[in-house]
């Protein structure tokens, strides 16, 4: 019973979903055939009758458009490789000297810090004396 209801229910959903992709296409009758226009892309095809089988192809123009973008992208991936094998390797862990010369610093760094740290504490330790009052 579960299953009959949850079914009834879901039936109007697949509805709509099956109404929007039939709506996503518009076809207009032609002399040679069909013209189908894709109304999310906006892409034309031009389409024929082939023994009961709807067959549709590019038109000319949108055929030229899209060979010229995968040629451009074909050229764009060829440059990115190119630079891409040209670009220095980085080497993955730092040798011995730069390790020596990073702790150096961090050694410098922290002497700094805690001889400032030391400075006030011993002001906070030792205030200074107050003014006479009299």
């Amino acid at each position: 019973m579960k299953r009959v209801l949850l079914s009834l229910a879901l039936l109007p959903t697949c509805a709509l979903g099956q109404e929007a992709q039939t709506e996503r296409f518009q076809l207009e009758k032609t002399e040679t055939g069909f013209v189908r226009l894709d109304r999310e892309t906006g892409a034309v095809s031009l389409c024929r009758d082939d023994g009961g089988n709807l067959v549709c192809r590019m038109a000319a123009d949108e055929r030229a458009a899209y060979e010229q973008e995968l040629d451009l992208l074909d050229k764009r991936v060829t440059a990115l490789e190119k630079r891409l094998e040209s670009a220095p390797r980085e080497r993955t862990l730092p040798d011995e000297s730069e390790i020596e010369q990073s702790l150096s610093i961090m050694e410098r760094f922290m002497r700094r810090f805690m001889a400032i740290i030391e400075d006030f504490t011993s002001e906070r330790e030792n205030p200074p004396p107050e003014p006479q009052k009299t």
